[in-house]
């Protein structure tokens, strides 16, 4: 099997995205927001807010005083800035520097994003400096152990075919993906009262066509990794990975999917 060797974890274009994880991005948001219970009229802000789902949740469910978002990808922000118009202020950076003063945010939260930054440590004492004393600071992750269903079913099928594709799991890269390592972070920046928890949804799916489509937009480790094969060894992964589906009789699949959150105070 022909296949790349290095996966590509650039999130850029808003549109192949939403495909692929974006449409269950938007449902686990208010599940995480549930969660927080955090009180109304705090000054919000969302760290690598991709399209917007977080951001979105956040101005129809919070009741927030304010809600400031940054993203790195221009591709990003001006997918957010057509859904979220004026009523959040998007602003261009990264998690480990925000063009933001410090200890301007009641509440600063970030979702799906920590895994993917370079150097997490440094995104959240970032999260910390720009977050008010008191206040608090919470993040979310797939579960690409065994949580997050359709991602765990595409790489067991492409390490059946590949042996190189298992450097490439999201599962082996992201130990920061667990409760524990989670916890772990937050206490070594210094927050307080950490605690985590659970977030599961119901991803389902019209057809495998549904499933698998989304992989074949180049955005994201596993798009990425389908990219890298030629066309008959795609054909031979679509196979295995439809053998691994739970079709009921209509066609439909239903999986579920897992997140990780984590929440603390900045002393």
């Amino acid at each position: 099997m022909a296949s790349g060797s290095a996966s590509d974890d650039r999130w850029e274009r808003g549109d192949p995205y939403e495909r692929y994880i974006g449409r269950w991005s938007r449902r686990v948001a208010p599940r995480f927001l549930s969660w927080l219970a955090a009180a109304p009229d705090l000054r919000w802000l969302d760290v690598g807010c991709g399209t917007g789902a977080l951001t979105a949740a956040i101005l129809d469910h919070a009741q927030p005083k304010s809600v400031s978002a940054v993203e790195p990808s221009d591709g990003f922000l001006a997918t957010a800035a057509q859904r979220l118009g004026a009523r959040a202020q998007l602003q261009k950076g990264s998690a480990a520097q925000m063009p933001l003063p410090d200890a301007s945010m009641d509440v600063t939260v970030s979702g799906l994003v920590l895994n993917f930054t370079p150097e997490p440590p440094l995104a959240l004492a970032e999260m910390a400096r720009v977050t008010a004393p008191g206040g608090t600071i919470a993040a979310y992750v797939w579960d690409y152990a065994d949580g997050m269903q359709l991602i765990r079913r595409f790489w067991d099928a492409a390490r059946a075919l590949d042996d190189k594709a298992a450097a490439l799991d999201e599962a082996l890269r992201f130990p920061l993906c667990r409760p524990e390592a989670l916890a772990a972070l937050f206490e070594a920046t210094g927050l307080h009262r950490v605690q985590t928890g659970a977030l599961e949804i119901e991803t389902r799916f019209v057809d495998f066509d549904d499933c698998w489509q989304p992989f074949l937009g180049g955005q994201g480790p596993a798009p990425a990794y389908v990219a890298t094969l030629d066309e008959a060894a795609r054909a031979r992964l679509r196979a295995e990975l439809r053998t691994r589906m739970p079709a009921r009789p209509d066609g439909s699949i239903v999986l579920s999917a897992r997140a990780w959150s984590v929440r603390g105070r900045r002393p």
